[in-house]
């Protein structure tokens, strides 16, 4: 087996789209991360948030419960990398958040690897 910078990441995953948080969980998986979640609610991910050990997450910006903006605003104070998901450009974001690595929905695996290792090497 070979070991990554990846292997044991725990990476928090939140995304209320079952087909997509499945598909990111595979590719997660696959790459040797520890998936915690995949997390649907608003509620639940903010909670993850505060109380968790994380080493990376990512966002699906519209989830139920709202927007996942007070989560990734959490996880940033907390230092820890994210990546946002959304069919939205970077327009449709807060401002503060615009500058953060994101997925454009519908995204490939290879697209959200490559994004998983850019942030691995943030942390």
């Amino acid at each position: 087996m070979i070991v990554s910078k990846l292997t044991g990441r725990r990476v928090l995953v939140v995304e209320d789209e079952i087909l997509i948080a499945v598909m990111i969980e595979e590719v997660l998986l696959d790459l040797g991360c520890i998936v915690v979640g995949p997390i649907g609610k608003l509620e639940a991910a903010m909670q993850l948030a505060r109380d968790e050990a994380l080493d990376m997450a990512i966002l699906d910006v519209s989830i139920r419960g709202g927007y996942v903006y007070p989560v990734a605003e959490r996880l940033l104070a907390r230092d820890i990398p994210i990546i946002l998901a959304s069919g939205y450009g970077g327009w449709a974001l807060p401002e503060n958040l615009r500058d953060q690595p994101r997925l454009t929905k519908p995204f490939t695996t290879q697209e959200l690897e490559s994004q998983i290792r850019a942030c691995c090497r943030q942390v």
